[in-house]
Parts: C-alpha cells; sequence; structure tokens
C-alpha cells in the first residue's frame, strides 16, 4: 500500500487534512450505473441504428449486417482490453459498411447513426444516490477531481456527463475514444495528471475494474480505490488473486470516511 503525506488546507474556516490533492474517478458502474439488462435493451439499440442508416439512404440486409456488427463488436472488446488501444465504434461502423460496398460515408452520417444507437442505451444509466453529495463534499473539502472512462464513443460519454449534471463538478473529463487509449495504459493516467502539473504521488484513481482502474492506478504510481457496488464481474474475479487495491469500498459514501481516515 502507498504511504503518502497528508496535506492541509483550510476549508470553509477550518482546517482540513487531505491525503490527496487529486482524485479520479471512473464513469459507468462508479458514479452511474445501468439500470438494465444490457442483452434484452440490445434489440432497441440496433434498430436505432438501421432506422438511422436507412434515413441516410444506407441500407444493408438489416438482420445479417447486425448479426456482423455485434460480431465484430464482440471481438473488439476482447481485443481492447488486451491491447489496451481504442478503436472506436466509429471505426468499426464505418468499416464494416465498405465491406458492403458504402464507401467513404460521411463521419457525420456515422456519428448520426452511432448517436441513435447510444440514445438508448442513454435511458437506461442512472446516476448513485451518493455521487452528487460526494462529489459536492470533495470539491468543498478542496479536492480536485477529473474523471477518465474507457469507452467506444467520446460523444456518448459526455451526452451521459451532462445528463447526470455531473459536468461542474471535473477539471477534465477524458475518454479512451477520444485518445485512442485506455485503461490500464499508465499514459491516460499520466494526461490527466499533466492537467494539473501534480505527480502521482498526489492523486488516486476510484473505480470498479480491476483490470483496468486499479491495475491501470498502480501503472501510473496512483492510489486505487476498488468500488465494489457493481464489481462482481467474470473480469473482476479473474484478477482478484493478482490486483491488489490499496483499498476496497462498496460505495461512494465509504469514501468520505476512507478519505478520513487516511487523513489521521
Amino acid at each position: 500500500m502507498i504511504s503518502l503525506p497528508p496535506v492541509s488546507s483550510t476549508v470553509s474556516g477550518t482546517s482540513q487534512r487531505r491525503p490527496f490533492d487529486v482524485i479520479l474517478f471512473d464513469l459507468g458502474s462508479t458514479l452511474i450505473y445501468y439500470d438494465a439488462d444490457w442483452d434484452e435493451t440490445r434489440p432497441a439499440r440496433d434498430a436505432a441504428l438501421i432506422d438511422q442508416l436507412r434515413q441516410a439512404g444506407i441500407s444493408p440486409d438489416g438482420e445479417v449486417f447486425l448479426d456482423q456488427y455485434n460480431d465484430l463488436l464482440r471481438t473488439y472488446f476482447v481485443e481492447r482490453d488486451t491491447e489496451f488501444i481504442e478503436h472506436t465504434a466509429a471505426y468499426l461502423l464505418t468499416s464494416l459498411l465498405a465491406e458492403w460496398g458504402y464507401a467513404d460515408v460521411p463521419p457525420a452520417v456515422i456519428q448520426h447513426a452511432l448517436a441513435g444507437m447510444y440514445s438508448v442505451n442513454q435511458t437506461y444509466w442512472k446516476p448513485e444516490a451518493d455521487a452528487h453529495p460526494t462529489l459536492e463534499t470533495l470539491r468543498v473539502r478542496g479536492y480536485r477531481l477529473g474523471l477518465i472512462s474507457n469507452t467506444g464513443d467520446d460523444a456518448n460519454i459526455q451526452t451521459l456527463v451532462d445528463r447526470e449534471l455531473l459536468r461542474p463538478y471535473f477539471d477534465v473529463i477524458l475518454t479512451s475514444a477520444a485518445l485512442g487509449i485506455r485503461k490500464p495504459n499508465p499514459r491516460i493516467f499520466q494526461i490527466a495528471l499533466a492537467h494539473w502539473g501534480i505527480s502521482p504521488s498526489q492523486a488516486a484513481m476510484v473505480g470498479d475494474s480491476l483490470g483496468a482502474d486499479i491495475l491501470g492506478a498502480h501503472n501510473a504510481g496512483l492510489y486505487g480505490i476498488w468500488i465494489t457496488r457493481w464489481a462482481d464481474t467474470a473480469a473482476n474475479r479473474a484478477h482478484e488473486d493478482t490486483i491488489r487495491p490499496d483499498a476496497v469500498i462498496s460505495s461512494l459514501e465509504e469514501l468520505i470516511k476512507l478519505l478520513d481516515s487516511l487523513a489521521r
């Protein structure tokens, strides 16, 4: 476990000790959660994607095309977590359309089609009840906050951040789709820290994924806090014996208590 000296500051007229200057957060299954079954919502996502493509004059065989696209996504989901490189959803859709004879589809058409698909998902993402209170407490106490999200589509994350009124809390919001690299690549954490010009020892990362958030934090020299509320996944179970978080919390509410204990 990393040993860090507390940092002192004055907040609201009282002396407030902080073990870190910056707290970085994951988004999905950390600050927000998906309130539906992912597979059960797939037909609606698929229908929205095909509908948007047809409105743009692109009409592949819907069922065959969607099967191929979802197969491509499944392969991509495996590869991106081993290569730590983000091939965006726009790249995958553009490539498949080219194979179907729709070459040089304008990027705006691709993004509009993906926006239609993601709009279905966005209605099911909900903020954790303790997300806003926790972020507000951290901000009042003088912490600087950042968000790092692995995603195939930057616009989707930016929309979710705005829908859930999270943007005002964060000085920096980074996505793997925008940068082309994924957690646990240490570079994405280094880019975040460069925003404030601080060293890794001054920051902690909070996230639900051992393989992305905690390993990534450790790769970059940050303190790794694993939030386990939605962490019972096959990927996490595979890493439980090899990736050890510096601290474990079951809710965001517990984060404040953890930081208080570290300060003492």
